[in-house]
């Protein structure tokens, strides 16, 4: 049996992307979605017609317990989980901070810390057990460049960069590594209602003048499972077109 990839919100958008492109690499993929079944089956149908091996699992990776029953799930069905790419992403509150309650900052470190944390414990001691891991964060560009009105979305995301640092210090000597992927911009299905101005003011301040796709994204995911990359760990790669060379 070959390796397997748990991709954590991978239903759609960016998500779908990476699972595709792993399955693409020969990876068996764990297609999760925390409710959109249907949609996490499509998936699993396209990778499944591509030949590759895909399996899809409904669970709230914000719950410790559907977590559990995740990755007990993903290992019977299809083995012992490899590479974990921590992608799952909920409502992104837009407000001015004074609005922000202490809540919607909670609900993001759900997501961006707790979850991450959850899964790590659960995936973790097999992959120590192997001598064999690769830990992925999707975080974001905006932990660099917050803009207003962002503030507990960009908090949390500035979390789980310092969750990967730290993770990848203590798994090194034990053959996981872990990085993440900051995209920027990228247009998916989420960004349908961003206005014509919006899209236009970002793509002038891309060095590339250009967005970038789900694709690219996913390329970058591919070389962090990868076995080549196993001298790599601890970093932080921004798929932006350059944006933050000013």
């Amino acid at each position: 049996m070959g390796r397997v990839a748990l991709v954590t919100g991978s239903s759609r958008g960016l998500g779908s992307a990476i699972a595709r492109r792993l399955a693409r690499d020969g990876f068996s993929v764990a297609v999760n979605s925390a409710s959109d079944t249907a949609l996490a089956e499509a998936v699993v149908s396209g990778i499944r017609a591509s030949g590759a091996a895909a399996a899809a699992f409904t669970a709230d990776v914000t719950d410790e317990g559907e977590v559990e029953g995740l990755v007990g799930a993903v290992t019977k069905d299809l083995g012992p989980i490899d590479v974990l790419v921590l992608n799952a992403t909920g409502p992104q509150p837009e407000a001015a901070l004074l609005q922000v309650e202490w809540e919607e900052h909670a609900s993001q470190l759900d997501f961006f810390v707790k979850s991450p944390v959850l899964l790590g414990r659960a995936v973790i001691p097999g992959m120590k057990a192997r001598g064999w891991g690769r830990i992925v964060q999707i975080d974001s560009e905006i932990a660099d460049q917050p803009p207003p009105g962002r503030s507990a979305y960009a908090t949390a995301k500035s979390a789980q960069i310092g969750l990967t640092r730290s993770w990848a210090r203590e798994l090194a000597p034990l053959g996981i590594t872990v990085n993440s992927v900051a995209p920027g911009f990228i247009p998916v299905e989420r960004h349908a209602d961003v206005g014509e101005e919006i899209r236009r003011h970002y793509v002038e301040t891309v060095p590339t003048g250009r967005f970038g796709t789900p694709e690219e994204v996913a390329h970058a995911v591919s070389f962090f499972a990868s076995d080549e990359a196993g001298f790599v760990t601890g970093q932080r790669l921004a798929v932006n077109g350059g944006r933050g060379l000013g």
